[in-house]
This record gives C-alpha cells, structure tokens and sequence, in this order.
C-alpha cells in the first residue's frame, strides 16, 4: 500500500457511540497498524525501482539486501549504502573514528551534555532497579537449583537518522544494555547529517563510553550486524528503532541472533473525561502523530471535551514544525472517539493494546490496574507521554501493533540471558533417580536411565 500525498486541512474523523461502530472503525484501524510490512512511502517505491529494477514488495527488497550481505559480506553493505543512501563509503569510513566522536563531545553545548547526563541517571536509576538478580534454593535434601542471568556479550543497537536526530534512541537502548552489564555496544545510524554525522548523536556515543559507531543503515546495517562483515563482527542481539526496511530485516535475521521487536507506526490512546485539560490531550495526540505514519486516539466520555481537542488540533498546528505529517496522521491512522463510559473505554484500551496509553481522567489509580494490555501507562494529567520518550526511566523502545497483548517494552533484563544450573549430592540422587529413571524407561530412553543408574548405590533402579 502506498502512502498518499500529504495535502489537505485536518480531518480527523470523530465518532459517536450511539451512532458509529466504534468498535468496527478501531478493529480496521488496528489491522492497518499491525506490523504487515505494506505501508511504504512513494519515495521509497520510486528508490526500490531504481535500485533493484523492478518495483518489488518492502519483503521482498528485504530478502535480497539480507542475503546479499549473508553471502558477499563488505561488499555487498557497501553497495547498498550507495545506491540506498546515496554515499559511496570506502571501507576505512565505515567506522567513525572515536577521534570524531570525542571532538563532537567537546563541541556541543554544555547544557545538551547536562541534560544527557541526568538522563542517563535516570535511566540507570531505574533500569538498575528491576533487573533480575539469581535465585538459588534447597527445594529437597542433597539438590540445589540457582536461577542465574548472564549479560549478552555483544549487542547491535539501530539508530534512526532520516527525517530528525535522535540521541535519546542511544539512550534508550544503550543505558538499559550497560545496565545489565553488556561490554560491547555496536552502533549503527545512516550516513546523514542526521544520522552518523550528527553532533549530539555521536556525543552522546562519546558520553556512553560507545566506542564502535558505523556510518551504516537501513537493513542492510541489520543484515551486518547479524552475520557479520569484515570489519564488524556479529552481534548476539539487535536493538532500536527505524523504518519498515528495518523492521522487516529485524524479523528476517531472527534466529541468527535475537531481536527486541518488530516494530510498526507509532502509537498513542488517550482515554480521558471532563476533569481532562483539552490543551494537553491534543498535544499528547500532536507528539504521536507527528512522527508519520503514527497513530493518536482519544476515547472520552465528554463530547464537549472532544470539540474543544479538535480546535485545539487546529490551533497547534498552525505552529507545528511538523504540520503536515501530523495532519496526515491524524486523517488516516487516528480518531476522536466519544464512549459511553469509563467500562467501554476501558474495554476498547485493551484490545487496541497500543504503544502509549494515557490515561487523563479524575482518579486514574482506580482504573490502572484494569489496563493491562499497552507498551507503558501513563497516568494523570501532567504525565505527559514525551516524558516517557526522553527522560522518565523505562525505554521508549515499546511494542506497536496491538503486540502489547503479550509483548513488553524494552528494559535491562532483556540483555540478560537466563540459565539454570543444577547440583546434586547423593542423597539428592537416591530419592530423585527412582522417579526419573521409571519415566526414562517409559519413554523408551534407556540411556537416559542408565546414567542415573550407574550413580546411584548398589547401581539399583528401580523400586
């Protein structure tokens, strides 16, 4: 499906309970949210033809720039990054020199330093808070069972660098996986000004301590990252935000190593009623749906509220830098919904299951606890779900799509790796070996059961 033209003055369609199937309009809204990897912008169907010769399917594209690299390494990556993104690196300036980075460091303003310093605190602060510690325990005489958790070794992290920089990505992602204890942090962001050549992008690399940064993207960067070229060895998992083309290269090299999320449009659902200031609704819609495509949806039980959003939409933007990303946002992938009460929102919430869910209502700890399908919950007016992007604590790295059914947003433990390791001394042998062996020899596994067997005393058994 192609991304029209973006044109036109708002119309961001409202609906009403007693008259609109509320729950028809959110169910096809979910499905063309869902990560299908088929919203694609003409641009980039223009770029697919002129690169491949042939219009294919974003899947497609995918599959061939994936195996390519699997196959040709180097040059394969260096052939994309030019014809993809239009720079033809040689191999020596695919890795930013830490030199650069330092010096980026010391040219930005000091006040970005300071502000990237109290959020990596925060981010620490919490992030070290939930991590999983070991659990050991003597659950029967002569056995001891431990839980344990391992950091990866090596982790890819994916920064955008298209349409804005985003430093905040670095931290989303990198603060979590030092949190957890990960040494090797790789970084990869496009060859943009706003990507790899940007100065608080690399600065904040610099602050993190990240010393290997590559000036690639795309899925060609995730196709690197997961089988390795020369120059960049293969990481155990890939983290981060981008495009569909990432997304879709994310979900092809599972398996190879492990991904975060196959991420789709951002996402927001406001559910609020008559004590809810219209101002900070419509711009909690406007942070959501600026990033195009991205999807903002408000569920309110007071018309008289939803009116008043929607001139405030208007009003804001007017001065939006943004502007007409928004409006196409919020005329194709969103909504302003009145409900019939508090139950039907609540209802609706949880099946969308959407990224960010704001909850902007009179008591909001009464209704937390029913909201349990979204990326992360904000609740109360004044927590405003940029807060969430930048500087709270919890990664902004959230499932899209009505995944957050049954997936999670990112955090520190995700970097860890869980094992078990099991201890027995004789004891622990004699009572556990008779159970185990007489199921070993049920299931025909008579290997299995020898070498319990053999340990055990006298070499008995059985009863």
């Amino acid at each position: 499906m192609r991304i029209p033209v973006i044109t036109g003055s708002l119309e961001i369609p409202t609906l009403d309970w007693r008259n609109d199937d509320v729950d028809q309009f959110l169910e096809d809204l979910r499905s063309r949210l869902s990560p299908q990897g088929d919203i694609v912008s003409s641009a980039s169907n223009d770029l697919t033809l002129r690169v491949f010769g042939e219009d294919l399917s974003p899947q497609e594209v995918v599959r061939r720039i994936c195996d390519e690299v699997a196959t040709e390494g180097l040059p394969a990556l260096l052939r994309y990054t030019r014809d993809l993104d239009g720079v033809p690196l040689r191999e020596e300036e695919i890795r930013v020199p830490v030199s650069e980075m330092e010096a980026a460091h010391r040219e930005v303003d000091a006040s970005f330093l300071n502000s990237i310093r109290s959020i990596r605190a925060n981010l620490d602060t919490y992030q070290t808070a939930i991590l999983a510690q070991d659990v050991s325990l003597e659950p029967r005489e002569g056995v001891r069972l431990t839980h344990r958790f391992t950091p990866l070794s090596r982790v890819g992290i994916c920064v955008p660098g298209g349409a804005a920089a985003y430093p905040s990505s670095v931290l989303m992602t990198a603060v979590p996986a030092q949190a957890a204890g990960v040494q090797d942090l790789v970084v990869v962001a496009p060859p943009t000004e706003n990507g790899s050549y940007n100065r608080e992008v690399l600065a904040t690399c610099f602050e993190l301590g990240i010393e290997s940064v590559y000036r690639v993207g795309g899925a060609q960067a995730v196709a690197a990252m997961a089988f390795g070229v020369q120059g960049l060895e293969p990481v155990d998992k890939i983290v981060g935000p981008g495009n569909l083309f990432v997304a879709l290269a994310k979900k092809r090299v599972y398996g190879h190593c492990d991904i975060d999320s196959i991420a789709g449009p951002s996402e927001v659902l406001v559910i609020a009623d008559q004590t809810a200031q219209s101002k900070f609704v419509a711009a909690d819609l406007l942070a959501q749906a600026e990033h195009f495509p991205g999807s903002a949806v408000l569920l309110s039980t007071d018309a008289d509220l939803i009116h008043s959003v929607r001139e405030d939409l208007e009003t804001f933007l007017a001065d939006l830098s943004r502007s007409e990303l928004a409006i196409a946002s919020l005329n194709q992938y969103s909504g302003l919904v009145l409900v019939e009460d508090m139950d039907q929102a609540i209802r609706l919430a949880n099946r969308m299951a959407p990224e960010h869910l704001h909850l902007q209502v009179e008591s909001p700890d009464r209704w937390v606890s029913r909201l349990t399908n979204c990326g992360a919950l904000f609740a109360g007016h004044q927590a405003a779900v940029a807060l969430g992007d930048y500087v709270a604590g919890p990664s902004h790295v959230l499932p899209t799509g009505a995944t957050a059914r049954w997936a999670s947003g990112l955090s520190s433990n995700d970097f860890l790796r869980p094992s078990s390791v099991i201890e027995y001394e004789q004891s622990g042998l004699e009572n556990d070996g008779v159970h185990a062996q007489r199921v070993a020899r049920q299931e025909g596994l008579t290997a299995h059961a020898l070498s319990i067997q053999v340990r055990m005393k006298g070499g008995d058994s059985d009863d």
